[in-house]
């Protein structure tokens, strides 16, 4: 990991936004060797998206125990975005707590029976997509995740990362957003604080990956909550 992060700018921005990109998280090094890895027997589950009308393309969960950057990049997260989730409750009147450690997040889950880990890794060819979701596995869910590009710019075309936010009464709203390789986009699990004439109320948010053109395109996706 590279990424130094301001931690007050990102809570302020991600407050205000709901979602923010950070250059240089992972290295071109770091990003070929989870690529490479991909066909390897360290996942738990592998989705084919077609099949579930996810979509089309393909995803796989790893297994416990994590490797070990991908064990790193959710306490990196854990730690960088624990402020924001404390504030994003407090807005939202939400009583919930988030420990000082990522470990402690996770008894949380395990002790509402979600044990499986979230940290995914996706593929893309061409004409794969990725239908709206919101990742949530289970009662309990950290309200913020990230998705980290790890194909180079120039390896695929379309694939564009889409962001719905839904408003009352209103259109919704898409915010379509492309990454460079090492990139990250840190973005609302489901909902987040939205400042309207009467105070904050809960602003939901969809995500997705439009049509690949052509290529391939793989990401890594950092989700902090457990599923059951």
């Amino acid at each position: 990991m590279q990424a130094h992060l301001d931690k007050d700018e990102l809570e302020n921005t991600l407050l205000l936004n709901w979602f923010v990109k950070l250059p240089n998280v992972l290295s071109r090094e770091s990003c070929e060797e989870l690529m490479s890895a991909y066909d390897q027997d360290i996942y738990r589950s592998i989705i084919n998206m077609q099949r579930y009308n996810f979509g089309r393309g393909e995803y796989k969960y790893y297994a416990y125990p994590l490797p070990d950057l991908i064990s790193k990049l959710r306490t990196y997260f854990y730690d960088n975005l624990k402020p924001v989730a404390k504030e994003w409750a407090t807005r939202l009147n939400i009583e919930t707590i988030y420990p000082e450690n990522h470990a402690d997040y996770l008894d949380i889950c395990h002790r509402h029976d979600q044990h499986r880990p979230t940290p995914l890794i996706l593929k893309y060819g061409p004409d794969d997509f990725n239908t709206l979701h919101q990742d949530l596995y289970g009662d309990i869910h950290f309200p913020y995740q990230a998705a980290i590009m790890l194909s180079d710019e120039n390896d695929y075309t379309g694939g564009e990362f889409t962001l719905i936010e839904q408003r009352p009464r209103m259109q919704s709203v898409a915010h379509v957003q492309n990454l460079k390789q090492g990139e990250a986009i840190i973005f609302a699990v489901n909902e987040f604080p939205k400042l309207g004439k009467r105070g904050y109320y809960r602003a939901k948010l969809r995500h997705g990956v439009s049509k690949v053109t052509s290529g391939k395109r793989h990401t890594l996706g950092i989700i902090l909550h457990d599923a059951k």
